[in-house]
């Protein structure tokens, strides 16, 4: 059966529902980076559960920008949309006005306090992050709208997109929580399905491609299109900023993942570089939607967010697929005839892993000391304890994880966990996952 983008399940389906029957709903806003299936995700919803769908595109009809000229009453608002929409009927409390790419069309966010306040219509809008002004979106519309992020498909959503239910993902839960190893099928298969994620990444045009054609072919020249449609929205979206220096932080996140500490340096990006010279830009492209940031913890201690610097990170593709895609043509041909992950020094790994736990609701830390020979690549916590994530590429010893566990001087640590080509195991100190159940390690530690 011919599989479409725009059935792919998607959790941000559940949240709509939850969404629409909520007594206290205010207007909806969408964000998240080009192609990760925002509209596709809005016109299903909108077109099932309501008997009047308006959808308005205000980058491709942009002759719907003037429906806001009369002010900001709904009903001038209406007006004006069914002037030029005649055949549309309208149900009070039954119809879903969407406002897609409102970046193209500022008054949209003004006008949510007046359809907040009317009450009769329910209204979405969405937008590239890239292309969005936060700032005149905000002080439009604050107080007046709920934001949610979106992002590509997680590696849950990637199975389900495969045929896989939620009673044989509970099942690979429960493996967890019970410690008890996989059976070799069980972890060959999923171990498969994620190499395979790992190559094709959560675009939800290139995961449909896949899933129909179950091959890799056209897969890298969609993955290259899109990290060339990025660059071209970086040049007409980058505002005040310099266009520039934003594309030399973007066509170097390869390279500095390739190195041996990862860290991204400013001053290597171009000759004569300082960071003075480019603040903000890493925040745009996180802002964007393109990377996710890792900052280096000061001190292996609680809390998070007040224990880390801001001159110090990593920066990860937000799509590991894109990461690929972005790779010399010798590591791509490697990673899809051979599989051989290890190609790219473990970065493959540490990509996906930080997307996601990002995807699982995680901000990112490592933590790093030199004159104690540690180094740990993610940091996350529970109710009480801070929690060291090591990422192996091979079966290597976990010096630092130890020593991060057994020492004194860490007081809150209390166990730690290895992500790794490996079986679920425990042995006292860290548990042991393989990679492909990092989607479930939000829900293990709550519920554990």
């Amino acid at each position: 059966m011919r599989l479409n983008m725009e059935r792919l399940k998607r959790k941000i389906d559940d949240f709509f529902i939850e969404w629409k029957n909520s007594s206290s709903k205010l207007p909806l806003i969408v964000k998240g980076a080009r192609q990760i299936g925002k509209t596709n995700s809005i016109r299903n919803f909108g077109n099932n559960n309501y008997k009047t769908f308006i959808e308005i595109n205000f980058a491709l009809q942009p002759q719907f920008k003037t429906i806001f000229e009369e002010g900001f009453e709904v009903d001038n608002i209406i007006k004006n949309i069914t002037l030029k929409m005649p055949e549309l009927e309208l149900n009070e409390h039954n119809t879903l006005i969407f406002f897609d790419e409102m970046q193209d069309c500022v008054s949209t966010a003004t006008s949510l306090k007046a359809f907040r306040e009317d009450g009769r219509y329910d209204v979405i809008c969405s937008g590239s992050l890239m292309g969005i002004n936060y700032k005149e979106i905000e002080s439009n519309s604050v107080g007046n709208k709920e934001d949610y992020i979106m992002k590509s498909l997680d590696f849950e959503e990637f199975l389900w997109a495969k045929g896989y239910s939620n009673e044989q993902i509970d099942d690979l839960y429960k493996h967890m929580l019970d410690l008890k190893p996989l059976t070799d099928m069980q972890y060959n298969v999923m171990m498969s399905n994620f190499k395979e994620y790992m190559i094709v990444g959560g675009m939800p045009a290139i995961v449909s491609k896949f899933v129909e054609n179950k091959n890799f072919s056209g897969i890298l020249r969609m993955q290259q299109q899109i990290l060339l449609d990025y660059e071209e929205d970086i040049t007409k979206y980058a505002g005040g900023l310099d266009k520039t220096k934003i594309l030399n932080c973007y066509r170097k996140i390869p390279v500095f993942l390739g190195n041996e500490n990862k860290k991204f340096q400013i001053s290597k990006i171009a000759d004569g570089a300082r960071n003075r010279e480019y603040v903000g830009v890493v925040e745009w492209l996180a802002n964007a939607g393109i990377v996710n940031i890792s900052y280096v913890m000061e001190q292996a201690s609680l809390p998070l967010k007040g224990n880390y610097n801001p001159d110090n990170y990593r920066l990860y593709f937000a799509d590991t697929g894109l990461l690929i895609g972005s790779l010399d043509e010798e590591v791509q041909e490697d990673l899809r005839n051979n599989e051989n992950m290890n190609t790219y020094k473990g970065a493959l790994y540490e990509n996906i892993v930080s997307d996601m736990l990002v995807k699982e609701g995680y901000n990112l830390y490592f933590y790093k000391d030199d004159s104690k020979k540690i180094e740990m690549d993610f940091m996350v916590r529970d109710k009480n304890s801070l929690i060291p994530i090591e990422v192996k590429a091979n079966n290597n010893a976990t010096i630092s994880l130890n020593n991060l566990i057994k020492s004194n001087l860490y007081k809150d640590i209390k166990y730690g966990i290895k992500l790794c080509n490996k079986n679920i195991g425990f042995n006292g100190e860290f548990y042991t996952f393989p990679y492909f159940l990092t989607f479930l390690l939000k829900r293990y530690l709550k519920e554990k």
